[in-house]
């Protein structure tokens, strides 16, 4: 037991935070003994880096919960599963990769044809052929065709079908190769595209060399699918209790749930 985690990477939904099961939501609270534990990591010198599929919008007010950075330091986050990384506070764009996602999309919809599309607008909130959901996605919503929405390229598309299942999706990914694009599935039927080769593990491994941080001295917790890479990358990777075997199988170790206090029982092992 030798491991000092000199980089703790934090997903939010399912990890930070509970999710609502089979729904799109989550409370947006942590725990006393969660918040704690996270002070205490800052405390001791880690840097913590919150990797999530949330986009840059969504993510600030989580920063603002754990009340980092401190003073006039700021801290780093990989938004959109890997897509766009930002410094807070105030809220600076380091990087935000593209692709066109307009072929895959529209092969989707063939199989989907009343799912909802939304595509982000970086810092701003998202294009979408039709209302999420509330609460589901955040900041500024415009409304828009599907082909209107893929007309250039983006950092992120979600395809929505409220009336499906995660199941389902994962079926239909498989089926259809999705090539040229990462592909990501929620607790509920929600596929997030990403632009091939990035994930949550890129965009992290370019953020510890940023800090000077070696993989192997990176913790990172996660619940999701679109956790997988992050937790076989990191030095240490530890799945939340509820997660699928998939993404435990993925997991060095494997916490207890969320609902538990998961992210604290870990962080408690080395700070």
């Amino acid at each position: 037991m030798t491991f000092t985690p000199k980089l703790v990477a934090l997903d939010i939904d399912g990890t930070l935070f509970a999710a609502h099961e089979n729904a799109g939501t989550v409370e947006e609270t942590m725990t006393p003994r969660v918040y704690a534990a996270v002070q205490r990591a800052v405390d001791a010198g880690a840097q913590v880096v919150l990797a999530t599929g949330r986009s840059t919008y969504g993510i600030t007010g989580v920063w603002d919960l754990l009340n980092l950075p401190r003073n006039s330091d700021q801290v780093l986050t990989v938004a959109s599963n890997g897509a766009v990384t930002f410094r807070y506070r105030p809220v600076e764009i380091l990087s935000a990769v593209t692709f066109d996602a307009s072929e895959v999309v529209r092969e989707l919809m063939q199989h989907v044809p009343d799912a909802m599309v939304a595509v982000e607008e970086v810092g701003v909130g998202y294009r979408v052929n039709r209302h999420f959901p509330d609460g589901e996605i955040t900041g500024q919503m415009q409304l828009q065709s599907v082909d209107e929405l893929v007309a250039e390229p983006v950092t992120r598309v979600i395809i929505r079908d409220p009336d499906a299942s995660a199941e389902s999706f994962v079926e239909l990914a498989e089926r259809l190769g999705l090539h040229g694009t990462n592909y990501f599935i929620g607790w509920t039927a929600w596929l997030d595209l990403a632009p091939e080769g990035v994930s949550k593990a890129s965009a992290l491994a370019a953020v510890s060399g940023q800090l000077g941080v070696d993989q192997a001295d990176v913790l990172a917790i996660g619940d999701g699918r679109n956790d997988s890479d992050m937790l076989r990358w990191a030095g240490r990777g530890v799945a939340m209790g509820q997660a699928v075997d998939e993404v435990k199988q993925a997991a060095d170790d494997v916490t207890l749930s969320v609902y538990d206090d998961g992210v604290a029982v870990e962080l408690e092992k080395w700070f």
